[in-house]
């Protein structure tokens, strides 16, 4: 097991290094010199020579890329910034903030959207895709798979909107979507973030109904499930010792991948509640053609989805140990 997760490891090391080199070269080669933004309108050629060095771009890009891959280690020194500690992602060149520093203050919030409604539709979408399994062909089946059918195909602004105008301007059954911190209040914590939880949720419960269905029905039919059904194991012993841990492999994979997307910001989301999450610091910075922090936020998105997939690939390890040899 230990090497099966060492030899992951190593190979999502070697992936974060490509695609940082390949971010790194799409946001710095491709677009226009940040410095002639950053100089104003009366800008001289000295005074752009001058900002080009105080940002840290005034060399070829490897040797760029190099300077902000070796920040990550052992830090670097800026002409206008001073010295950055380990781990450096670069300073803003909108706020002159610490690239790191910022993407931590607005990741809890983040976190909080994710892993919160990650809990409501994970216990809602696979427990009506079961429940729609195990009904098969019945009026609770074709209702879930009716209603999983309408979710799907809503946009999480338009719905926001509507549950922002009724839920709570209308009715004031909830409150206004805010942030804080857990730590401080995890009342005004879970309550600030309920609406946004129950929005993003509504797709992807959706999503899980339907992924959920389809496997529970395929795995009831298998070879394997039969067996045990005619060696006279309860109904209930079946579907969670057999069928259940068989369909889970699929629906482990889409979560792993899901979550990690999350986490790298659910923009749509935090834009629509106003949230100032990592997925809304992604699209200011797009705005203001911040690199230094949309390439922050773009490494930070890749290494979620490359630390879930070997997560992923710890439980598949757990679930079927045929793949510790893989």
């Amino acid at each position: 097991m230990s090497r099966f997760l060492v030899r992951r490891v190593l190979g999502a090391l070697v992936i974060l290094l490509i695609i940082s080199a390949i971010t790194f070269w799409l946001f710095y080669a491709i677009p226009r010199d940040p410095a002639i933004m950053s100089c104003g309108k009366n800008c001289t050629p000295d005074m752009l020579t001058k900002v080009r060095h105080n940002l840290g771009i005034d060399h070829p890009v490897p040797v760029q890329y190099w300077d902000w891959l070796k920040g990550i280690f052992v830090g670097r020194d800026y002409a206008s910034f001073g010295h950055c500690d380990a781990p450096c992602l670069g300073y803003s060149f909108a706020n002159r903030e610490p690239v790191l520093g910022t993407i931590l203050d607005r990741l809890p919030l983040t976190l909080s959207l994710a892993f919160g409604s990650a809990v409501v539709f994970l216990v809602f979408g696979i427990g009506t895709g079961m429940i729609a399994a195990v009904k098969q062909g019945k009026w609770q089946d074709k209702l879930a798979s009716s209603a999983s059918l309408v979710a799907s195909s809503m946009q999480i602004y338009f719905v926001g909107y509507i549950a922002m105008y009724f839920l709570v301007s209308k009715l004031g059954i909830l409150d206004n979507p805010s942030y804080t911190p857990l730590t401080e209040n995890p009342v005004s914590w879970a309550s600030g973030l309920l609406l946004p939880w129950l929005v993003l949720a509504l797709i992807w419960t959706a999503n899980y109904t339907r992924m959920t269905r389809s496997q529970m029905v395929e795995t009831l039919s298998e070879d394997y499930v039969r067996t045990a059904r005619a060696k006279g194991l309860s109904g209930r012993s079946v579907f969670f010792r057999f069928a259940w841990r068989g369909a889970m492999g699929p629906i482990v994979t889409i979560f792993g991948i899901d979550i990690a997307t999350l986490i790298g910001g659910a923009i749509i989301t935090e834009q629509v509640f106003s949230l100032q999450g990592v997925g809304r610091l992604a699209v200011q910075s797009v705005d203001k053609s911040d690199l230094p922090m949309l390439l922050g936020v773009t490494v930070l998105s890749a290494g979620a989805i490359v630390f879930f997939n070997i997560i992923i690939d710890a439980v598949y390890a757990l679930i079927d140990p045929r793949i510790r040899l893989a």
